[in-house]
């Protein structure tokens, strides 16, 4: 990538290292340049760098935050919306991740979070709207909870992985975009029939038409026009380079403007989206309840993999108990032997045989004449 001469940028670790002077998070400046929290990650980890006008504002911004004497960091508590929406994806990610930091910052912290609490945090800020988006995805109440909790017990299995991810509301989102839009979920029996559609004309038409859309365009136009994602980290989440993201993109925003013209504006689109999100009464469970599931199939699986080892050592104890301790050769099979004359019928008597014959049978008691009984 090349720099604009005019307007040269403080290295990556330098541009964080202002913005935290400033006691601005990645939010509130992401806010002020008008583009997303993950393009602002991005520029501070040298992943990307603005160009054309993006450039010019950005470096100037930064030269202002030089310029200013540095303010001791007061950290906010952030207010948790009453009716969390797809737009508040990005403000949710940034407190979990805020939150996350705390425990996993190498200085040393006054109270710093546990494990449970940090996940607790993480839950109750991403788990509403991830629902939500869910719902977008799938159409399905039940199957949008039951894709949210599959992904924070996972990510509870994996916690010291997740604590430490860069992004982990991102993380978690992932895992449920894709339970959620699994494949082998028409072939169980309480998905086979659909749900009762939303209760409003407009809403209906809007949730026919995503899902009508191939299950890779749906999520791309959720994560870009719902969730507010830039293109890289849309492309970067769908596992697709740019173009392929850009295309779906354009793609899924013709079919929907085609078949519902009043949302060819994605400033529509984006607003009529965090309106069906909002639109259903979906609730996630508490998140003790989603740690003690997790904990339980943990353990099931444990025991299920220790019984299966178990029968494995038994059946191989079984079979070398059994098996023979020598070789046995197999019985060859028979041979045709040479030279031996083959066995003659019998042929007519001859007139010798002929007479003895007859004089046997005309005796009363064949046999000899000692052995014959007497009369007495």
């Amino acid at each position: 990538m090349t720099r604009s001469p005019a307007s040269p940028l403080p290295p990556p670790k330098e541009r964080r290292r202002l913005r935290e002077a400033a006691s601005l998070s990645q939010a509130q400046l992401a806010a002020r340049m008008g583009v997303s929290r993950h393009t602002v990650r991005a520029w501070e980890s040298g992943r990307t760098v603005p160009r054309g006008s993006r450039l010019e504002a950005y470096a100037q911004l930064l030269a202002e935050l030089a310029a200013e004497p540095a303010v001791p960091e007061v950290p906010a508590v952030p207010a948790v919306p009453t009716v969390p929406t797809t737009s508040a994806v990005t403000a949710a990610s940034a407190a979990s991740a805020e939150l996350l930091s705390t425990l996993v910052d190498p200085e040393p912290a006054d109270s710093p979070l546990t494990p449970a609490q940090a996940f607790d945090a993480l839950y109750a800020f991403c788990a509403p709207a991830l629902v939500r988006q869910a719902y977008l995805l799938t159409g399905r109440r039940e199957l949008a909870r039951e894709s949210v909790e599959r992904a924070f017990q996972q990510a509870w299995q994996r916690w010291p992985e997740v604590a430490v991810d860069p992004d982990p509301a991102g993380w978690v989102r992932a895992v449920a975009y894709d339970y959620a839009l699994s494949p082998w979920h028409r072939f169980r029996p309480r998905y086979r029939h659909p749900e009762p559609p939303p209760a409003n004309a407009s809403d209906r038409a809007l949730l026919d038409v995503l899902l009508a859309l191939p299950p890779s365009y749906r999520r791309t136009l959720v994560l870009f026009d719902g969730v507010g994602l830039g293109l890289p980290e849309t492309a970067a989440e769908t596992e697709a380079s740019t173009p392929a993201a850009a295309n779906r993109l354009l793609h899924a925003r013709e079919e929907v403007a085609t078949r519902l013209p009043e949302l060819s504006d994605p400033a529509v689109l984006h607003r009529r989206l965090a309106e069906l999100a909002s639109a259903e009464r979906l609730r996630a469970a508490r998140p003790p309840v989603v740690r003690g599931g997790s904990e339980r199939r943990a353990r099931f699986w444990t025991r299920a993999a220790i019984a299966f080892t178990a029968a494995l050592i038994g059946a191989t104890a079984l079979t070398a108990r059994t098996a023979p301790t020598h070789y046995e050769p197999p019985v060859p099979p028979g041979e045709k032997v040479r030279g031996v004359p083959p066995r003659a019928a019998p042929g007519p008597l001859s007139a010798r045989e002929l007479k003895l014959r007859k004089k046997l049978r005309e005796e009363l008691v064949s046999g000899p004449e000692r052995l014959v009984p007497e009369a007495g």
